[in-house]
């Protein structure tokens, strides 16, 4: 052999062994940190819904509800205060998504969502609905999402729907507009209440 391929020889060495030890150590740490920013962020919901605790609970579906005027499948994407997508409700399971099923009646919106808490909201408590494109944590196409607006303990929120058929936003945003512009008596909502 030369001497140049003898000192090329002498100059490799075999690959550094792993460290396992600190590889083990930075997974363990990273696993750490995750678990605590969840800690925090469980902490900022159930924080949330102590400031919301004044929210009375939500109104159940009534007996007789009435004959469906419109009916809707898709996704339950949460409720916020009115006006403000970002500051979400959480009280009373209300910042839970979920699918949903949702029915419009003379009486008012029949919102069923399995695995989460069902509400009802009277029609005299429906202030509107629109098009939109985000309610809390959710952003979708221009038009995308159906926001219905209402009012419960002296509070107006926005609840915001997918359905499965977004061509059906239209009809539904029409039919909400008109039932809530229609004069209600208080009667059905002093029954409700009552109960």
């Amino acid at each position: 052999m030369t001497p140049s391929l003898f000192h090329l020889a002498a100059a490799q060495q075999s690959a550094p062994v792993t460290d396992w030890a600190a590889r083990i150590g930075w997974v363990v740490g990273l696993l750490v940190f995750v678990a605590f920013v969840y800690w925090l962020m469980r902490q900022g919901w159930k924080w949330r819904g102590t400031l919301q605790g004044d929210l009375p609970e939500l109104p159940t579906t009534p007996e007789d509800p009435g004959a469906p005027r419109l009916r809707l499948s898709g996704r339950y994407h949460g409720s916020t205060t009115a006006g403000q997508w970002l500051d979400r409700i959480v009280a009373h399971g209300l910042g839970t998504r979920s699918r949903v099923e949702l029915t419009l009646t003379e009486q008012g919106l029949d919102v069923v969502r399995p695995g989460a808490t069902d509400f009802f909201v009277p029609a005299a408590a429906l202030r509107g609905a629109r098009l939109d494109k985000g309610i809390a944590g959710k952003v979708l196409t221009e038009g995308g999402l159906l926001v219905v607006t209402w009012e419960h303990g002296g509070k107006e929120l926005d609840s915001g729907f997918r359905s499965d058929r977004s061509a059906e936003h239209a009809a539904w945003v029409e039919a909400l507009t008109t039932l809530s512009t229609t004069p209600h008596t208080t009667e059905h909502t002093e029954t409700e209440g009552a109960r």
